[in-house]
């Protein structure tokens, strides 16, 4: 219920009227110095994990899924999103990148700790970005680490700053096709339900023509797809591009080797990218 609630007022600042209510109404931009939570160290849930790896295509093994600890940081991010003195609204907030740092395999026998803080704000010619680093720690050792950045669209006099240099994306060459209730599944497992990935009609009520499938399934998806050749200690990119509408199909493209990946997802009538990601070994 405690997530449902949190969802709820992550979504309250972004109606009219509703969002100068107090309680409602968001601290004023200027002066926003950060904000952080912490979680409990909890023991990996196998059955959880497996459900990941389901949804995303990984084998289900007796280490996590090189994305999956991005999980143990989404309510940490709502919760900070939902709170008052938090500046922006959630609801309209776009996923541009994510960079995680996986410093050696996770066994499914640890027991887990993350921490999620967020800093002052950055430009962007659309509007403001903000970076959420997330670290897990197994007991005092630093496992895995990860920067998501989002845009939160409207005017900012800060200066705009580049975004990830990433290489050109490679051809795709494997079309996957995507079912309609992807979104559904895999909030399911990650708890993300925002109404754009779940049906046609909650999308539309957004803006969007139909239902999209989450930026952090694309990610996750490519990296099941080369998790056997990925290095121990790895670095993972991704820039989020244009929206997977579902159902749907995009089409996989890599090269490199297994001291560095670049994969990409694009749209097959034209090629266009959806993500461009690389991978750099430790």
């Amino acid at each position: 219920m405690s997530r449902f609630i949190t969802m709820a007022r992550t979504a309250l600042p972004a109606v009219p009227v509703v969002n100068q209510l107090p309680g409602v109404r968001k601290a004023p931009v200027s002066g926003f110095q950060g904000l952080s939570r912490s979680g409990e160290p909890a023991p990996v849930d196998p059955q959880h994990v497996a459900a990941y790896a389901r949804v995303c295509g990984f084998t289900h093994g007796d280490t996590l899924p090189v994305s999956y600890p991005h999980l143990l940081s989404f309510d940490l991010q709502m919760s900070i999103m939902a709170d008052q003195q938090f500046p922006w609204p959630a609801i309209g907030t776009v996923h541009l990148e994510n960079a995680l740092t996986s410093y050696r395999p996770i066994g499914m026998d640890e027991v887990l700790a993350a921490s999620v803080e967020v800093g002052a704000p950055r430009g962007h010619a659309k509007g403001t970005l903000l970076d959420f680093v997330t670290t897990v720690h197994s007991g005092s050792e630093l496992v895995w680490e990860s920067t998501s950045t989002y845009l939160s669209r409207g005017r900012t006099d800060l200066p705009v700053v580049p975004g990830l240099n990433l290489p050109a994306p490679p051809a795709g060459t494997v079309t996957w096709d995507l079912p309609g209730d992807l979104g559904r599944r895999y909030g399911g497992v990650s708890g993300d339900l925002n109404p754009i990935h779940l049906y046609p009609l909650t999308a539309r009520a957004l803006g969007f023509k139909r239902q999209i499938v989450h930026g952090m399934w694309t990610k996750a998806r490519c990296l099941a797809a080369i998790e056997n050749r990925l290095p121990d200690a790895v670095r993972v990119e991704v820039a989020f591009k244009k929206p997977v509408f579902l159902p749907g199909s995009v089409r996989f493209g890599l090269e490199g080797d297994r001291d560095g990946w670049v994969f990409a997802l694009t749209r097959p009538t034209d090629g266009a990218p959806h993500l461009v990601g690389a991978t750099h070994a430790l």
